[in-house]
């Protein structure tokens, strides 16, 4: 049998990398050559094939019918490949090479920034490189070895730890219940300012949940005020915009400093959970055992819950 060329799978690896990620630059971007080159390569492989693999137009690149069938064919090849270098990894006793993380923005400026260089003093020959957005992240067109994710988790084919529970409360400055009082019961606040959360994968607005007897109830309070960062939650509540939800972890530091109150808290509940997820090509990978473990130990500290 006929042995793959070099030339051949630089010409599979540049397809699939565009195909993936829709675009010959972003392509190009990820594999750190130019645009040029990933469409020169593609070209020498559709010659070869003696097929178009992708329809082009100003505005789009799709895939022909040969071009999802390669596609799919391609990416065994590369996962196979990917599983590889793996396993080779995995032989080494130290973990060592570059991890990309992605976490939302409040996880990674309150809990990833001040941990991480106590695990790179754990394990000097591993690289940090730490994407943090409030959007979804595709962890594995975007080649994410470890992401934290807060709520649900879907059904997908990523390996997933939980790290522990998220406590949502309820806040206020102490300047705006000296000012409009404190409400007893959840219901009442449909008499105050309130200050909620739009999510920016979904656009929808954050539920309020609370305990009231034995059951769960979540609410949506009219707001005054809507804001799509959870960081601007807190900062507006402290600044007396009125009554908000919050992660406990966020609004702790302002607790702290006496910014911020908390209310409610007899209705309270544990609303979701935070998750490490990693794909199952990093499943053997010392450096990606070794966060996963490092972020259970630090996000189930006390001074989370």
């Amino acid at each position: 049998m006929e042995q793959i060329n070099f030339e051949r799978l630089t010409g599979i690896i540049a397809f699939s990398r565009a195909a993936s990620l829709g675009s010959f630059t972003a392509a190009a971007r990820s594999l750190s050559v130019s645009p040029s080159a990933i469409s020169k390569s593609i070209q020498r492989l559709e010659a070869l094939l003696g097929v178009k693999l992708f329809t082009r137009s100003t505005r789009a690149l799709s895939l022909t019918p040969e071009g999802h069938e390669l596609q799919e064919k391609a990416l065994a090849l590369l996962q196979a490949a990917e599983n590889v270098v793996q396993s080779a990894t995995a032989a080494q006793a130290e973990p060592s090479g570059t991890l990309k993380i992605a976490a939302p923005l409040p996880i990674g400026t309150r809990i990833l920034a001040p941990a991480l260089p106590e695990f790179r003093r754990r394990f000097p020959k591993v690289k940090l490189d730490i994407r943090l957005s409030d959007h979804y992240v595709n962890l594995v067109q975007e080649r994410v070895d470890v992401a934290v994710r807060i709520g649900h988790l879907p059904d997908s084919g990523l390996l997933s730890r939980t790290l522990a529970p998220v406590q949502l409360g309820a806040y206020a400055s102490p300047g705006y219940l000296a000012a409009r009082g404190t409400p007893q019961r959840p219901d009442d606040l449909a008499g105050h300012d309130c200050v909620n959360f739009r999510f920016q994968n979904s656009g929808q607005l954050l539920s309020w949940p609370f305990s009231v007897g034995d059951r769960k109830v979540e609410l949506r309070p009219p707001a005054a005020i809507v804001v799509d960062v959870s960081d601007a939650v807190v900062e507006l509540l402290a600044a007396g915009a009125g009554i908000g939800m919050a992660a406990s972890w966020i609004a702790a530091p302002y607790v702290e400093r006496g910014l911020l109150m908390p209310i409610l808290k007899p209705h309270w509940v544990n609303s979701s959970n935070i998750h490490a997820v990693w794909p199952e090509s990093r499943r053997n990978n010392p450096a990606v055992r070794a966060l996963v473990a490092y972020l259970a130990e630090i996000i189930q500290a006390p001074s989370l819950e």
